[in-house]
């Protein structure tokens, strides 16, 4: 199963499933092996068709780092953290969630947009 890494230290993303919120974004970096690319990426791919049928998701974009980073930057943009919070919290979900690697580390992070 993938590791799950907090950015923020003081704000882990399950803290922020508390923050009754939206429209929100989940930015989630993952540094995944370069021999794992493509085995992560039909993973996730199955991962993806589930979160889009879900009540509250909007959309969603994958990135890849460029100059051969293994980086991978996956943008969702849902509703509400409830609907995030829901959706990840799923036996479906968490049986997929499972099958990934331990050598895969996860940094997700929810942000709402401001004005500047």
């Amino acid at each position: 199963m993938t590791k799950l890494q907090s950015l923020d230290p003081h704000t882990p993303m399950f803290a922020q499933f508390k923050e009754k919120t939206g429209p929100i974004v989940l930015a989630n970096t993952f540094f995944v092996p370069k021999e794992r690319t493509e085995s992560f990426l039909a993973l996730f791919q199955r991962q993806a068709e589930f979160m889009k049928a879900q009540p509250g998701f909007v959309s969603l974009q994958m990135h890849k780092g460029t100059a051969d980073s293994q980086l991978l930057l996956n943008v969702a943009v849902w509703e509400s953290t409830e609907a995030l919070a829901t959706a990840f919290g799923s036996p479906e979900f968490q049986r997929m969630a499972a099958e990934f690697p331990d050598d895969i580390v996860s940094y997700p992070h929810i942000f709402e947009q401001i004005d500047v």
